[in-house]
């Protein structure tokens, strides 16, 4: 992490206090990886990463508290999905690429940070707000950007104008949540990633463009 770091009673941690800070969310990071997020203990955490419970304590108040630190790093990640969205045409085979990379990029994302997206949906699903609001920050950029690209298409006459921009998006954007978070189970069906990730980029194509994507 880069920034001034500090640990729970406000003092400024220094170099060797920030690698130790780093270790700690490293380990829990591969810990949440194979571990049920409950069965996650402060003591497990802090004998991986070769120091004591008093030292995560000082950088945090509870593994939920670290979980939180990690999920806000991934939320700012996750901020860089409307680049793929953002400013891109849907029109001819460029619509197609768009929607190719998009598919690709949001699949990518969900794949390299399961583990911690894991937590976060179970937290939010229990109700708190925090992992709620961490979940919405990832998931609001990109339904903002998929809603602009909808309203640019209304307005050059590609799109409907009876369509609900926002609906649409949300639609779209909840659509690829449910398979991200689902890829695993796809083979249990016979599916490959290799057919998946085309056959979702169809979809989506044909959700914001209401046409069949030129190949």
């Amino acid at each position: 992490m880069t920034g001034q770091v500090r640990t729970v009673d406000g003092r400024v941690a220094g170099r060797r206090g920030q690698a130790t800070r780093q270790k700690l969310l490293d380990c829990l990071s591969e810990m949440l990886s194979s571990s049920p997020y409950r069965d996650v203990k402060v003591i497990d955490v802090a004998r991986k990463a070769g120091t004591s419970p008093a030292t995560f304590y000082q950088y945090f108040p509870d593994v939920e508290g670290a979980v939180l630190e990690i999920a806000e790093e991934m939320a700012k990640e996750g901020s860089g999905l409307t680049e793929l969205v953002a400013g891109r045409s849907w029109v001819g085979k460029s619509g197609w690429q768009t929607a190719e990379q998009f598919v690709e990029g949001f699949l990518d994302f969900w794949r390299r940070n399961d583990a911690i997206l894991r937590v976060v949906d179970l937290g939010a699903a229990e109700g708190n707000k925090r992992f709620n609001k961490i979940r919405m920050k990832i998931l609001n950029s990109v339904t903002g950007s998929l809603t602009e690209s909808v309203k640019e298409l209304q307005a050059k006459g590609k799109v409907d104008k009876d369509v609900s921009a926002a609906a649409l998006a949300g639609s779209l954007v909840v659509m690829l949540t449910g398979v991200a978070s689902h890829q695993k189970g796809f083979t249990a069906w016979g599916v490959k990633q290799a057919e998946l990730k085309p056959n979702l980029a169809l979809l989506v194509h044909l959700g914001i463009t209401g046409r069949k994507p030129t190949k």
